[in-house]
């Protein structure tokens, strides 16, 4: 699969061009207007105007993402940070590598909960120092167990992109009448069924990687070459002179002044609305007060952002493709038809199932969570509503699917496989029996999901 993967699935960007062209022609086919032959060149002309309405829709969703992995990694390479995992890393018994597997596998997890931008960037750093600490791990488990967080838990976790987009007020599926009204995490990310799932995955999964730690003679052990590519983020060095532009960016009056601000703010908002005030933007905004916080001078945090942003510019740059996939779908018949299509294919007994495994394969040519949820939420929503299925559980129920295949696609392990120097198929097998795992047991988990979240 890690051959095939690399030989025929193109850059994300591509793949986002040929699946506008694939909702073209499904759209021609069955979005033309009434009354109007399919083949003629109104319904294509009409089908074009749908993809340039919806074009720029997304603009706050995709700047939303962006700050979800911008400040994931500002917070992940902060220093109050670095020195936690400086320390953590020095905890298991280095006779006992499965430990660190283990912690490993619990730190991936857990920030994938937190955050998955946190879950990206944190992972490939405590790597690094569990490599340094604990020379008998086995390297390239190690590096598998890292990517946990993305496969496993995070679209489940505080920065869901489909949970949290639904609790957002006046969201995109809001202004285009597919929802009433928004979500409140209370029944989502927070519902003791999803909460319950979280916590048995966080910990199977973990103990399934420690269980694979190889016998230390087939081990793949830590070389002086591999201790010398795991470089980690050094903050700036302040210099000894300095200019008076200088000592305005090394003050850190300026820091703790807006965290104070933010602070007050997060209080006051949580204050009045309890969870329901947890939306992306709320996420976004304590993330970028933590790192603010704990970058502490504003050369340090300025200096992460710089370097964080270079992980960004395919989000910026493929969400208004997605934006119109949604706009060919939406503002077309194209959108009815395949909502009859999964009426007649399912039954309220199997309708989330269908769900989760038709979000995974699909996740397997569109790797974000986000992006795709734009292209299947007008759909998936109209059809289980029909099934008297509730808005929640068809949300979770995406948002777990959409899970499935990330452990096998090697799209969000680039961070981790440029900070390791290792290539994606010497993590594969690692990753293909704790998928065979992790399906049977939500296979089973979106069968009895209660239909009513």
């Amino acid at each position: 699969m890690t051959q095939w993967t690399e030989k025929y699935i193109p850059d994300a960007w591509i793949i986002a061009v040929m699946l506008t062209l694939v909702t073209l022609l499904l759209a021609w086919i069955w979005g033309s207007p009434p009354g109007k032959p399919w083949w003629g060149l109104d319904g294509l002309y009409h089908v074009i105007i749908a993809w340039g309405n919806g074009f720029w829709i997304l603009l706050t969703f995709a700047m939303q993402m962006t700050l979800i992995m911008l400040l994931g990694y500002i917070l992940a390479v902060s220093p109050p940070v670095a020195k936690f995992m400086d320390w953590l890393s020095r905890k298991p018994n280095p006779e006992k590598p499965w430990q660190s597997i283990l912690l490993m596998g619990l730190w991936s997890n857990i920030t994938g909960w937190i955050n998955w931008g946190l879950s990206i960037s944190s992972s490939a750093m405590f790597m690094t120092y569990i490599a340094r600490h604990q020379p008998k791990v086995d390297f390239r488990l190690l590096v598998a167990t890292a990517y946990l967080g993305l496969g496993t838990t995070w679209h489940s976790g505080l920065s869901g992109s489909a949970p949290l987009l639904v609790a957002t007020p006046n969201n995109f599926l809001i202004q285009t009448g597919v929802l009433k009204e928004v979500i409140p995490i209370t029944r989502t990310i927070l519902s003791p069924f999803n909460l319950i799932l979280v916590s048995v995955i966080i910990i199977l999964t973990a103990l399934v990687m420690a269980a694979m730690t190889p016998r230390p003679e087939r081990a793949y052990k830590m070389t002086p070459e591999i201790l010398e590519r795991l470089k980690r983020w050094e903050p700036p060095q302040r210099p000894q002179i300095m200019t008076t532009a200088e000592k305005l960016s090394w003050w850190p009056g300026w820091n703790i002044i807006i965290f104070l601000m933010g602070l007050t703010w997060l209080v006051d908002n949580f204050a009045k609305k309890g969870f329901a005030g947890l939306t992306l933007d709320v996420v976004n905004f304590i993330f970028l007060m933590l790192g603010i916080i704990f970058h502490y001078r504003p050369v340090s945090f300025l200096k992460a952002a710089a370097e964080g942003a270079r992980f960004v510019w395919g989000i910026i740059i493929q969400f208004p493709f997605y934006a119109g996939i949604f706009g060919m779908i939406n503002y077309t018949s194209l959108a009815q038809t395949l909502t009859n299509f999964f009426i007649a294919i399912s039954t309220p007994q199997t309708y989330l199932l269908i769900v989760y495994w038709y979000s995974g394969i699909l996740n397997y040519l569109v790797p974000s969570g986000g992006s795709k949820w734009v292209i299947e939420s007008p759909y998936i929503l109209k059809a289980g509503f029909t099934h008297g299925i509730s808005d929640a559980s068809i949300v979770m129920a995406y948002a777990w699917g959409d899970m499935a295949t990330d452990m096998i696609q090697p799209f969000w392990a680039i961070p981790l496989l440029g900070v390791s120097g290792l290539e994606f198929r010497e993590i594969m097998g690692y990753l293909m029996v704790l998928f065979i795992i992790y399906s049977v047991v939500l296979t089973i988990a979106m069968l009895i999901m209660p239909i009513n979240l």
